[in-house]
């Protein structure tokens, strides 16, 4: 830890908007599981919350990197903030029958032992960035959203959702089925390569 990092006060503006996607979860869900899903109206609530929760957290990691608000709160508290939110995204989508229960078990999994791995380390082990796990991020963003949009599928939402009717909001549906595949599977390698950069790591050191 270096001494600027002492310096910053926790109360600044990256951290102020990483706490707001902790908080923003709860209304979230509330809002995606209203009417058991069915609701066109609160399915476009969820996605407002869901983009705004996306775009704070690309805001709130470029302002901490460009003004070097980095403290040990953003630290520990940014990652919780993005798997709360996306998690979040995958058990609703999965009480709703949107996404398969499977999927979402397999991607918490990896998702939550990468960051207590990762949270448990800190100190020790510095692991950046990969590109596949900013593609797998990427990957989820997208694919959460069409899913969370009210697109008409299947008989549970075929006669719900008004919006897109027909082929066309089948067919943007199964687009972001075949997204959150690709999700699932960069979630996987990128785990992969997680874990084995930290034994790599460890083993530098020992």
């Amino acid at each position: 830890m270096t001494s600027t990092e002492h310096q910053v006060s926790n109360f600044n503006i990256a951290n102020v908007l990483t706490t707001l996607r902790i908080v923003m979860v709860p209304f979230f869900g509330w809002a995606l599981l209203q009417d058991d899903g069915n609701s066109t109206m609160w399915r476009w609530i969820a996605f407002a919350l869901f983009a705004v929760a996306m775009i704070t957290d690309k805001i709130d990691g470029d302002l901490a990197r460009k003004h070097n608000l980095i403290t040990d709160f953003g630290k520990i508290a940014d990652p919780i903030a993005d798997k709360a939110v996306t998690g979040m995204a995958f058990i609703g989508l999965s009480i709703v029958g949107d996404v398969w229960w499977w999927v979402t078990i397999v991607v918490l999994v990896r998702e939550w032992s990468v960051t207590l791995l990762r949270l448990s380390v800190l100190k020790d082990v510095v692991i950046p960035a990969a590109r596949s796990g900013k593609i797998k991020t990427t990957l989820q963003a997208i694919a959460l959203s069409g899913l969370i949009w009210p697109l008409p599928h299947g008989d549970a939402h075929g006669g719900a959702f008004d919006v897109w009717p027909g082929p066309v909001g089948e067919a943007l549906f199964l687009l972001a089925q075949v997204l959150l595949a690709g999700a699932v599977a960069m979630t996987l390698w990128s785990g992969y390569e997680f874990f084995r950069d930290v034994r790599r790591q460890r083993s530098r050191h020992s």
